[in-house]
Parts: structure tokens; C-alpha cells; sequence
């Protein structure tokens, strides 16, 4: 596979990418509930271990069916499992487009992300809402994405964190003095109410779970979602 995302020579920002979460889907029939989504942008995939977080769903078995039952699906790995240096580059292999592990669970964020990219998959880092994002000035090139969590993580369902939109504002400025194309996703609480904030505020990658599946018709909400981020894209 050819690497993708390494860092390029300008500035391309990336309109707006509505990524439903599979966590708040009916497990039992995986294959089903994302036949019901043709709209979204890519399958979100939460991976929890039930040590980095309090919970315990799918790992890299599931994640590789996945990739051999929707080949033409963009695959998003969300990894919120312990030793992150250790499993994430699996995740590449098995063929996700993009990989996510937590800074709080890496001890060589770089080089996990140089692993991942080698591997021909985006590498993105993954930040709990109380870790800051000034440190990564110097280091945010490395990686093709940083994921904000506006919820703490481990559940789905929660309710969004309203003072992690100036967060959101700080990564996007730290972005844009990089020169480089980092899309900045937002992960806990996305629904039509809280969109637009997150769009308007720099964030590009957009995850919802229960806010799609447990509606009658996940691929309107979807596709409400989509619509309403265009709405707060202002100059993208």
C-alpha cells in the first residue's frame, strides 16, 4: 500500500466528514447496520480494551471481517486500548484507512505514527479531554489527524462538552500555522445540536453514534448532519 497523508507543501483543508460510530449500533448484525448508512463518510470502529477505558467491545478479529465484508468502505479505527504502540500498526495491516491511538497510551507517538504511515494508513492521535494540546505544537505534523474527545471517554451516549470548543479553536489555529493538511476530528456528543459549534469552532471529522443509530432512519440523520456542518464551514 502506498502511504498516504505525509505532510505536503501547502495547506488543503478538507470540507467535512461525517464518520458514524459503530459503538451505539446492534453489534449482533454489524454487517446490516452499516448497509444502512450508504452516506457516511467512513465506519468509525471503537476499540476499547476495558483497561485505557471502563468498557470492552470489538478488536482486531472483528475489525478484519469488517474489512473483508466492505471493501470499499473507509475504515476509521479509534484505538482506546492500553500499549498503543504495541497494537495500533495491526490495525493498518488489517487495511483501515486510519488509525487513532491515545497519547495517554503511547510512549512513542512518533514513531507509532511513522509505523502506521509506513503501513499505508493515516495515523491519528487521540486526546482525552483534560490533555492539552499546546505540547504537540512542534510534533502535530507527524500525524494526518488529531481526535478530540468532547466527552470522557469509554460510552456512548454521553453529552457533549461545551468547553472543549475553544479547544477545538486552539487545534485548528495550531493547524493552520503548520502548513499542512491535520484534519481535526471530534469524537463524543456530536449531534444536530452541537454540529455547528464544532464545525465553526475548526473541526473537520465529525463522529456520531448514538445520535444515528438509534434514530428510525440513520442515513437522514446522516445526512442532516452533513448538511448542517456545510452550514458552518465558513471559508473551507
Amino acid at each position: 500500500m502506498t502511504p498516504v497523508g505525509l505532510p505536503t507543501t501547502s495547506i488543503v483543508r478538507v470540507t467535512h466528514r461525517i464518520h458514524p460510530s459503530i459503538l451505539n449500533a446492534n453489534l449482533a448484525s454489524l454487517d446490516d447496520e452499516i448497509r444502512r448508512i450508504p452516506s457516511a463518510d467512513a465506519i468509525h470502529i471503537d476499540v476499547m480494551d476495558n483497561h485505557f477505558v471502563p468498557n470492552l467491545t470489538l478488536g482486531l478479529p472483528v475489525v478484519e471481517c469488517l474489512r473483508a465484508n466492505h471493501p470499499g468502505i473507509f475504515l476509521d479505527a479509534h484505538l482506546m486500548i492500553e500499549d498503543a504502540d504495541r497494537h495500533a500498526p495491526a490495525y493498518a495491516e488489517a487495511g483501515c484507512e486510519s488509525v487513532t491511538f491515545h497519547l495517554e497510551a503511547s510512549q512513542a507517538p512518533i514513531r507509532t505514527a511513522r509505523q502506521i504511515r509506513a503501513l499505508g494508513s493515516r495515523a491519528s492521535l487521540g486526546l482525552r479531554p483534560q490533555t492539552p494540546i499546546e505540547p504537540l505544537a512542534d510534533l502535530i505534523t507527524e500525524f494526518d489527524m488529531i481526535l478530540l474527545m468532547t466527552v470522557d471517554p469509554g460510552f456512548g451516549g454521553q453529552t457533549f462538552l461545551d468547553v472543549m470548543v475553544p479547544k477545538i479553536r486552539r487545534t485548528r489555529a495550531l493547524v493552520e500555522a503548520s502548513g499542512q493538511e491535520i484534519w481535526i476530528q471530534v469524537d463524543g456528543g456530536v449531534s444536530e445540536a452541537t454540529i455547528e459549534r464544532c464545525m465553526d469552532a475548526g473541526a473537520d471529522v465529525f463522529v456520531a453514534g448514538s445520535a444515528v443509530f438509534r434514530a428510525d432512519d440513520p442515513d437522514a440523520v446522516i445526512r442532516d448532519l452533513q448538511a448542517r456542518a456545510a452550514v458552518g464551514c465558513r471559508g473551507c
